[in-house]
């Protein structure tokens, strides 16, 4: 049995997907062949997991043309894959899978792909028409449930909707040598900070809400900070430092921005305090408790039941806009979201544990 799956496009996305990625696995056994098309930047994400058997990278802006769409589909037709799993919702992916001549094709019909679909599902909507090109709404419900189902579909066996991460021992000796160079030598435990908010402006909590922050979680819980980022967040991160004005609150700005070596770093933490961001995502999956703050996206589209979670948002009429950049010019979904009322959540997850 060879299977095609093509995995989310965001890293908090891939981290949702580990529980039908593991239910594919456990269904097919390890005869199968399991093959995951990604992003290439998403390559170390699923390391040391053990449920793909191979990584192919795509990306149809790419340069470089073995990555982009035709090469994509040719390489899989080289392969004759029985089945292909498409976590992606984009025509373009079904058109790779469907030139691809991948036998069964598995997929939500959106985007007017359902043509290219021999296995269809379809997203629950509720009943009130918008206008002719965008008819009903689409019911928002956990994307881990909305990935499990593609796995159900095919006849997988009811799954636990855990996130599941794992890091390889290239992982571990790349974080022993960032703890040392930060000076984390685990005499204290540690929260993690991400600042992070790469679909936009609008996710991000203001930076000197971050750098008080962390000043009361060094002072009032006696625990060491890592500011986690990525490669656009660096200068954040270093302000959030600046702001916490102490040796005790450190940051990954200047440290390897690898996907493996944050991975290991975050397991270490105690705790993570995260906008709604991928790593969030990643520190669930590696078993620590987190704190999110949101704003533009409802919590629903990432609840998952088995994680130990505060998911932190207002009562605003604006709440949920899903914009980029809050259109009312004001981002009270964020700046109204006081840092005593995050540091209270901190404690109580932290008893929680």
């Amino acid at each position: 049995m060879k299977i095609a799956v093509f995995l989310p496009n965001w890293l908090g996305d891939v981290a949702m997907a580990t529980p039908t990625l593991r239910s594919l696995r456990r269904h097919f056994g390890p005869q199968a062949r399991i093959v995951g098309i990604m992003r290439p930047y998403l390559a170390d994400v699923l390391a040391g997991a053990g449920w793909l058997d191979e990584q192919w990278f795509f990306d149809p802006r790419s340069k470089q043309r073995e990555l982009r769409s035709r090469a994509v589909a040719r390489r899989m037709r080289g392969e004759r894959f029985d089945l292909a799993v498409l976590m992606t919702n984009s025509l373009r992916t079904a058109w790779v899978a469907w030139r691809g001549g991948a036998k069964r094709r598995i997929g939500y019909v959106r985007y007017g792909r359902g043509p290219l679909l021999t296995d269809k599902l379809y997203p629950r909507r509720d009943g009130h028409w918008l206008s002719r090109r965008h008819p009903r709404r689409i019911v928002p419900e956990p994307m881990v449930e909305t990935y499990l189902k593609l796995a159900r579909s095919i006849g997988c066996e009811e799954e636990s909707p855990r996130l599941e991460l794992t890091t390889t021992a290239a992982d571990e000796r790349s974080a022993d040598e960032v703890f040392e160079r930060l000076g984390l030598r685990g005499e204290k435990p540690i929260a993690a900070l991400n600042s992070s908010g790469a679909y936009g402006g609008s996710k991000l909590w203001p930076v000197e809400y971050f750098g008080r922050l962390a000043r009361r979680i060094v002072d009032e819980l006696d625990f060491d900070v890592l500011v986690i980022c990525g490669p656009k967040e660096r200068e954040i991160a270093r302000e959030v430092v600046r702001l916490a004005a102490g040796t005790r609150v450190v940051s990954m700005a200047d440290q390897p921005m690898d996907l493996g070596t944050s991975k290991a770093c975050i397991r270490r933490c105690r705790v993570m305090v995260s906008t709604d961001s991928g790593p969030r995502h990643v520190a669930a999956a590696l078993g620590l408790p987190v704190v999110t703050l949101f704003g533009p996206m409802l919590p629903v589209w990432s609840e998952n039941p088995t994680q130990r979670a505060a998911n932190l948002v207002l009562d605003l009429d604006c709440i949920g806009c899903h914009k980029r950049v809050c259109p009312l010019g004001h981002h009270r979904c964020m700046r109204d979201l006081s840092v005593e009322t995050v540091f209270a959540a901190v404690h109580d997850v932290l008893q929680q544990t």
